[in-house]
């Protein structure tokens, strides 16, 4: 290498940045930290209120669903004694329509029931059967003997006579009630020796 080229290198310029190009590093001291601030308590006492909030209206929801429920079973039993007194009030209706209450009540009017009955045909005013006036008995005793007997009639008044029932006036009732009661049977003497067998010769 000859001496020409060496002081040709020493003396090469440093190299500069491009004059566009980014500036160079620059240290720079950073201001003194501020100390962290104490949460504030307004915000404790807002998020402490939400939760109680929410508790509240929970338990409230509770109340109210608990009490709507007592509420639903108490409408569900009138409903079902509503419905047992409008089936008793049917039962009652049907026995008072019964033809056996009329017949009764009709009997009690002093109406008899004749065993021929005649008719009167409107077209030429002719009389069809035996013609003759009913007697003063009835053929059909329609409140005692020869009926059958009707449970929802049984203590119910007659209409035309509050003091009597289907089976008549209820000190009859009364009477033949403990007429017909029977004495009780006697009993066989127990078994002690096994079954008895007759005696044959």
């Amino acid at each position: 290498m000859s001496l020409a080229s060496t002081a040709a290198v020493h003396a090469a310029p440093a190299v500069r940045p491009a004059p566009g190009g980014a500036p160079g590093r620059r240290l720079q001291a950073l201001p003194a930290a501020t100390p962290r601030r104490r949460p504030r308590v307004g915000y404790a006492i807002v998020a402490f209120a939400g939760a109680v909030a929410i508790a509240v209206a929970q338990m409230s929801l509770s109340v109210l669903t608990t009490q709507s429920s007592y509420e639903l079973a108490s409408l569900n039993q009138e409903r079902r004694t509503a419905t047992l007194q409008a089936q008793e009030l049917r039962d009652e209706v049907a026995g008072l329509s019964s033809p056996q209450y009329l017949a009764a009540n009709a009997s009690a009017l002093g109406m008899v029931i004749d065993g021929a009955p005649s008719f009167l045909r409107l077209s030429d005013g002719r009389i069809i059967g035996d013609g003759a006036a009913a007697g003063s008995a009835s053929t059909v005793d329609a409140a005692k003997r020869g009926a059958v007997a009707n449970a929802l009639l049984d203590r119910r008044p007659l209409t035309t006579d509050p003091e009597a029932t289907i089976a008549g006036k209820k000190e009859e009732a009364k009477e033949s009630a403990s007429a017909e009661e029977k004495p009780a049977a006697e009993l066989p003497p127990p078994l002690t020796e096994g079954l008895p067998s007759p005696t044959t010769r």
